[in-house]
């Protein structure tokens, strides 16, 4: 997999893009010299752990038949300073699914967790040095098995 990056203007604004015809803008805050024309760098790994388990879920689900009317995932990240370093990786991070439609609620837990368990290429990657846990909201109630 190969993704390039071209700088936009004369700041921080790059154009990235891969396999895929879409290309993905970056940019800085306004507080370093951005401009704010793009996702941060650190906001783009939460969206690709998200677009990642939601499309292992919806996978999983349309095989077992379900029907999955509206599909909003929210990702929370937690940063924590190394010391010594300016770096603030993220160590704590939750997911919320939040699905409505005719799905059975056992079945949806079950995707999620093999999506975060199997199937999740970015759950790998994060897993070693952040936490990621995970919550379902079914048809407006906070589902538990």
């Amino acid at each position: 997999m190969e993704v390039v990056l071209n700088r936009l203007d004369q700041d921080f604004h790059f154009e990235a893009k891969g396999s895929s015809p879409i290309s993905v803008h970056i940019d800085a805050s306004e507080g370093i010299g951005g401009h704010n024309a793009g996702a941060r760098p650190m906001e783009l790994l939460l969206m690709g752990l998200g677009g990642c388990t939601a499309i292992d879920v919806i996978l999983i689900l349309k095989k077992q038949r379900q029907v999955v009317e509206d599909f909003q995932i929210r990702v929370q990240g937690d940063r924590e300073k190394i010391e010594g370093t300016e770096k603030t990786p993220f160590r704590q991070i939750n997911i919320q699914f939040e699905l409505t439609g005719q799905i059975d609620g056992n079945k949806a837990l079950k995707a999620i967790q093999m999506s975060m368990d199997k199937y999740c290429s970015a759950t790998a990657q994060l897993e070693p040095s952040a936490t990621i846990t995970h919550s379902l909201l079914l048809n407006g109630q906070t589902f538990e098995a």
